[in-house]
């Protein structure tokens, strides 16, 4: 038996293409909240590593259509001091579906960073106002530079602001992205006006509030993946038009929708399908937790792509 081919970082950065990637997942999401049962995914399981403030999860999925079997693997960990280990490390494990065969081991930290801000990218599509002329982000690790990367290439932004909780992440930010970038000193002077607002924190108490965004603004929602982590305050939540990622998932991992009580209008995979409205002339909120479909759809992208040139 063959050994499985590992694809490191590097490899993965070239070969995980925005182009290629977003149709793809957009079709995933689709067929996820079709209800055919085309894709098989339970919700993420999560060990909790108390003594060293971190979680692992564990991510498997299954597409019929795309004929593709891969698990995530992520740890995440909240760090009182500045680090230079990422907070979020991740691998995914790609498989033959018909045998079950290991074929590759590939590095899952740039496909989560990738696949997340893509993700983030559609339901922008949908449901941005009409006129968006103002981007925010909320954070400024490497989530917030891959959804700066995406963000300006597919929409036409008149200005971006950013915030972070220190000077020294945001001003890598600001020498990371290839764009100009506003820089905030507080949440507020960021999102005041925004048509869009991205929030990539690690945060466990609000951040934003509904009294500062603007009215028909649209918000993907990154951070606070357990059920106890907050970014957005209750008003935003309950007042906003929510759509969420997996109705399952988010009523199981996301503090912000579970301890707000706000109500889940759609997933974003029935918008794709038409089932639901994109009423994107109201304030929207995109809640995204991942799915192992989104990592197993770019696993198989980087693959093919990195088995092609062999």
């Amino acid at each position: 038996m063959a050994m499985p081919v590992l694809i490191s970082a590097e490899t993965v950065e070239k070969l995980l293409q925005y182009g290629e990637l977003v149709p793809r997942l957009e079709v995933a999401l689709g067929k996820f909240s079709s209800g055919k049962g085309e894709i098989v995914q339970p919700v993420r399981s999560v060990l909790a590593i108390e003594k060293y403030n971190g979680y692992l999860g564990i991510m498997p999925a299954y597409s019929a259509h795309d004929d593709v079997l891969a698990t995530k693997i992520v740890a995440f960990y909240q760090r009182d001091q500045p680090s230079s280990i990422p907070a979020h490390q991740a691998s995914v494990l790609l498989f033959d579906p018909e045998h079950g065969t290991l074929k590759a081991v590939m590095d899952g930290t740039v496909i989560t960073e990738k696949r997340t801000a893509a993700v983030s990218a559609i339901a922008t599509k949908f449901l941005k106002p009409v006129q968006a002329d103002v981007l925010c982000i909320l954070g400024s690790g490497v989530q917030a530079v891959s959804h700066y990367e995406i963000f300006t290439e597919m929409f036409s932004f008149k200005e971006v602001r950013v915030w972070g909780r220190t000077k020294e992440n945001v001003d890598r930010f600001a020498r990371t992205v290839r764009g100009p970038v506003r820089v905030c000193s507080s949440v507020k002077e960021a999102v005041l006006g925004a048509d869009v607002i991205v929030t990539v924190t690690m945060a466990t108490e609000p951040v934003l509030f509904a009294e500062w965004v603007k009215p028909g603004a649209h918000i993907n929602e990154v951070g606070a993946c357990r059920p106890d982590w907050r970014e957005l305050d209750d008003t935003l939540m309950k007042s906003a038009v929510l759509y969420v990622d997996t109705r399952e998932g988010a009523m199981k991992e996301s503090g912000d929708v579970i301890l707000s009580g706000a109500e889940i209008f759609a997933e974003l995979g029935e918008v794709v399908n038409g089932d639901k409205p994109a009423l994107h002339e109201k304030t929207t909120v995109f809640k995204s937790l991942g799915m192992g479909i989104q990592d197993a759809v770019a696993a198989k992208l980087v693959f093919d792509s990195w088995n092609a040139q062999q």
